[in-house]
């Protein structure tokens, strides 16, 4: 190695993934992910079990980050981490973790708006989309249509307005009786079944603007009249059920993805966040790029949900513009882009 190797270590405690990556001139040399598997008996993620977990989880996987890279934390040269949007106990361990390292070392601090952490996941590897693209953010918190014009230069030009596109594939699922996380189990079934057995509204906005609350209440209804009925109905139905409801939120998605690159006359689309890994989206998405000529890019799977890899890339892009943090920097729960 040289002397001239700028080593960044950069964190990630956003939501109930606690993770540590390493990146070395742009080149990420590891991603290591602690999963917390103790919500899945509460349905949900409880705040307070996230952050306790973090705790446990945050100094052995930096000790293996750091010791699988080759290096000790003397070669560092930056400090990154995610400063939101998040769950604020989640965030803050995180956080005081990094500004404690750092101003231990005497080094840079940069933070990382979680949501351009995910649309640079896709500098991670090859192939990478061209500027200016559209990135469709797709997780259990956000779905929001980005202009990507530069690394450091993005804009949100449509956002739901209530649930996230994750939290309508969790919340239908629960209202089937699957478990938590729900999202992946539709997907799972829905591959079985015939995605025009049952009709669901598609919510109509203005503009690029999303809104995913009326599919739940749709299918919370749809369920009731058909259990009257039958009670067995979810049972002897799931698989077409589970694949009605995720047709209905991917039509929802490609509807503002085609309005975008007609709007805006750009042809390279990319998608980001937990959701894309959803096989379904990745499909049409695939079927969309044939049809209209698009190139479209989708990460791995491993750099789709919560990663420090993510982190690390969008830190390497702040470290080059010298755009660092002061140490009195908090955590925001709520962060804007």
């Amino acid at each position: 190695m040289g002397t001239n190797d700028n080593f960044i270590l950069a964190i990630e405690s956003s939501c109930d993934e606690t993770s540590a990556s390493i990146i070395q001139d742009g080149k990420v040399l590891n991603n290591i992910v602690a999963t917390q598997s103790v919500h899945e008996k509460y349905g949900g993620v409880v705040p307070e079990l996230a952050s306790r977990a973090h705790q446990e989880n945050l100094i052995p996987v930096v000790q293996e980050a750091v010791s699988s890279a080759g290096i000790n934390l003397d070669q560092l040269s930056a400090v990154a981490f995610t400063r939101g949007p998040g769950l604020m106990g989640s965030l803050l361990v995180g956080v005081s973790f990094a500004k404690a390292l750092a101003f231990g070392k005497n080094i840079p601090l940069i933070e990382v708006n979680h949501m351009q952490a995910h649309i640079l996941a896709h500098f991670i590897e090859d192939p990478k989309p061209s500027f200016p693209f559209i990135c469709l953010t797709v997780s259990g918190g956000h779905t929001q249509l980005v202009l990507v014009r530069d690394f450091l230069q993005m804009e949100v030009i449509g956002e739901t307005q209530d649930d996230a596109v994750g939290e309508a594939f969790d919340k239908t699922a629960k209202l089937l009786g699957l478990p938590y996380p729900g999202g992946p189990l539709i997907d799972k079934y829905a591959k079985e079944g015939d995605p025009k057995a049952f009709k669901f509204p598609v919510t109509r906005m203005p503009g690029l603007n999303y809104s995913f609350s009326g599919i739940k209440t749709a299918v919370l209804y749809f369920l009731r009249d058909q259990l009257e009925e039958n009670p067995k109905f979810i049972e002897e139905n799931l698989n077409d059920l589970c694949a009605s409801i995720q047709y209905t939120l991917i039509e929802m998605l490609q509807i503002k993805l085609k309005q975008a690159v007609k709007q805006y006359g750009i042809r390279e689309i990319a998608i980001a966040g937990g959701v894309s890994a959803n096989s379904g989206l990745r499909n049409s998405l695939q079927v969309l790029a044939e049809k209209h000529q698009w190139n479209v890019y989708i990460p791995k799977f491993e750099y789709c949900t919560d990663n420090a890899a993510m982190i690390a890339m969008a830190a390497y892009y702040k470290y080059l513009a010298k755009d660092f943090s002061s140490y009195e920097v908090t955590p925001l729960a709520k962060m804007k882009f």
